[in-house]
């Protein structure tokens, strides 16, 4: 059947203003001008015979007619945006978005980023470093770098990296006048603390030490904070080896201590089953697979790894 409907100009600027119950705020968000807004309504509401607004010296109300069709226009604009996004993410080329924690973001990715760029100059990422968790359903985000133990039902997971936790320092701090020797020479120095899933206090009772007060020092709830802290020289930070290997790499950092603390959690690529094997997914997951075997070979160093007690 066919249907006939009026431009679809006129129907966006009218729904854009009746939002904003503003030309003008409409005119911003449509990039066009105020009369051409008002250009569009008018001959809307001359299409389909009835006013869509009231005009008062002060405000622009909206009409019963107005406030009638607009819930269902924004909801048919709404569609056509998932409709669009649906496309876009079926589609073998374009712009990939990724959910990304900001202290994988900034500690790992972000640096490594430009090699990603010089192997794939075609493909656009759109890095979504955030707390929150991503919503596939929705379509915002077309793959995710989760941290945790591997259950994503419903989705193909790849591991990255697994990891570890260990203390890590400036070299200035190892050679100073108090140097760190021995986990005991901890309590001579600052602690640094992060948000890991081994705390100072697990990781002392594994080394055989007692009698440091695992309250004292500074805090970051941001663990690419806390290794920015440990590098300043503010202290000696419990680290996650996966954020902390690019800092022992340049040797801005170091491992006063061979003792680490392997972690239950690791990261890991995760996409819906649907979009997993589109070229620019697929391309992404090789590329981090790749990435990540580099950071991992800090893990195969040869140095002791001790179980975790939490008792």
């Amino acid at each position: 059947m066919s249907r006939r409907l009026p431009p679809l100009t006129a129907l966006r600027a009218f729904e854009a203003a009746a939002r904003h119950l503003s030309f003008t705020r409409a005119a911003a968000e449509l990039h066009v001008t105020q009369a051409a807004v008002s250009h569009q309504v008018r001959g809307l509401e001359e299409q389909l015979g009835v006013k869509l607004f009231r005009r008062t010296s002060r405000h622009l109300l909206l009409t019963d007619a107005g406030q009638a069709c607009l819930p269902k226009l924004s909801a048919g604009f709404d569609l056509i945006e998932a409709a669009m996004r649906e496309v876009h993410r079926s589609s073998g080329v374009g712009a990939v978005t990724v959910s990304v924690l900001p202290s994988f973001a900034a500690s790992w990715l972000v640096p490594r980023i430009g090699r990603f760029r010089q192997a794939w100059p075609d493909i656009d990422l759109r890095i979504d470093a955030s707390e929150g968790l991503a919503d596939f359903r929705r379509g915002d985000v077309d793959v995710a770098i989760r941290y945790g133990r591997g259950s994503y039902p419903g989705l193909r997971a790849d591991r990255l990296m697994a990891e570890d936790v260990y203390p890590v320092c400036s070299p200035r701090l190892r050679t100073g006048p108090r140097p760190l020797r021995t986990p005991a020479d901890l309590a001579h120095h600052t602690l640094l603390h992060g948000d890991g899933p081994i705390d100072w206090r697990t990781w002392l009772r594994a080394a055989g030490v007692h009698g440091i007060d695992t309250d004292r020092g500074l805090t970051y709830v941001n663990s690419a904070m806390l290794i920015q802290a440990a590098v300043a020289g503010q202290g000696v930070a419990l680290a996650r080896s996966v954020l902390a290997a690019d800092g022992l790499a340049s040797g801005q950092l170091v491992r006063p201590f061979a003792l680490r603390l392997p972690s239950d959690y690791a990261y890991y690529f995760v996409c819906p089953l649907d979009t997993a094997e589109l070229p620019r997914i697929a391309a992404l997951r090789e590329w981090l697979l790749a990435e990540a075997r580099g950071t991992e070979a800090w893990r195969a160093d040869g140095e002791p790894v001790a179980p975790v007690s939490t008792g």
